[in-house]
């Protein structure tokens, strides 16, 4: 009898002191009786329970797929300030594009960079514009030493004499071939206007100057086919010095690309009164 008390008594005590061996033998039970699916996820309670017994916290997939996306979105979110600073350093505008973009200038091109760091290009210029080396700065964009030291209103005055000195850069620089070029673009988009004369049939015109000496006179528009001159269609292009163009260049223009000289017109406007030429008296 004491061999089967203590027999039964050491049944007693495993099942008191080992309770895990119960647990598992169920879940096998169960994992035998389920569906691959079912099994799947019994062994993982089977883990997560057995880990608790053992006095282990189990793994929190949800925490370790939170910190995986949190990454990701720092991640996404650092190329795109990334991006985005690269967007803003490639969107600088250089000063020549920011002034032949001005309302009024459409009659300007750009003129390449090389042409303007060409000291023969630019001969003679320093005795006509004021501040020239401070203007000259500015249509390069070239930070200048003294930029702390500059007061508003002198940043004014420099930025109107590089809006001169552009302009008479530009007068040089559409008599070469590039500069020719460039305004066939603009020609060919009717930038320049067409002729308000109505037997000229909408001709498009070219700029043109009356003087060569700055502030002379305005920039007119002349048209090819009736030889005349007219003011701009626009009222910000009246204000434009006509020295920016010269007298030289539609004439120029139009030797260059003969094929683009049209027939001069041979047309009038006659006055009629019923039907009558009125008599010139």
């Amino acid at each position: 009898m004491y061999r089967e008390k203590g027999a039964s008594g050491s049944k007693s005590e495993v099942a008191v002191f080992d309770p895990k061996l119960r647990i598992n033998d169920m879940l096998d039970k169960r994992v035998e009786r389920s569906s691959p699916s079912a099994s799947q996820a019994i062994n993982g309670q089977e883990k997560s329970g057995h880990s608790v017994l053992l006095g282990m916290t189990p793994p929190d997939h949800r925490d370790s797929s939170f910190l995986r996306t949190s990454f990701a979105d720092e991640i996404s979110e650092t190329d795109s300030d990334e991006s985005d600073v690269s967007g803003s350093e490639g969107d600088a505008t250089s000063w020549i594009s920011w002034f032949c973009n001005l309302r009024g200038n459409e009659f300007f091109c750009e003129v390449d960079d090389d042409y303007i760091q060409d000291d023969f290009n630019l001969c003679g210029l320093s005795s006509q514009v004021p501040y020239y080396d401070y203007a000259l700065d500015l249509i390069l964009d070239v930070e200048s030493s003294h930029g702390d030291m500059i007061t508003e209103e002198q940043n004014e005055l420099f930025e109107s004499a590089a809006e001169m000195l552009y302009g008479l850069i530009h007068a040089r620089y559409i008599l070469t071939s590039k500069g020719m070029a460039a305004m066939l673009d603009n020609y060919k988009n009717f930038d320049f206007g067409r002729c308000p004369r109505a037997l000229c049939y909408r001709q498009p015109c070219l700029p043109v100057g009356l003087s060569d000496i700055p502030q002379a006179s305005s920039v007119k528009i002349f048209c090819p086919r009736c030889q005349e001159i007219y003011y701009p269609q626009s009222k910000y292009q009246e204000n434009t010095d006509g020295a920016y163009f010269g007298t030289t260049f539609p004439h120029l223009f139009l030797m260059t690309y003969d094929h683009l000289k049209p027939q001069s017109t041979s047309q009038s406007y006659v006055p009629r009164v019923f039907g009558f030429k009125i008599h010139k008296t």
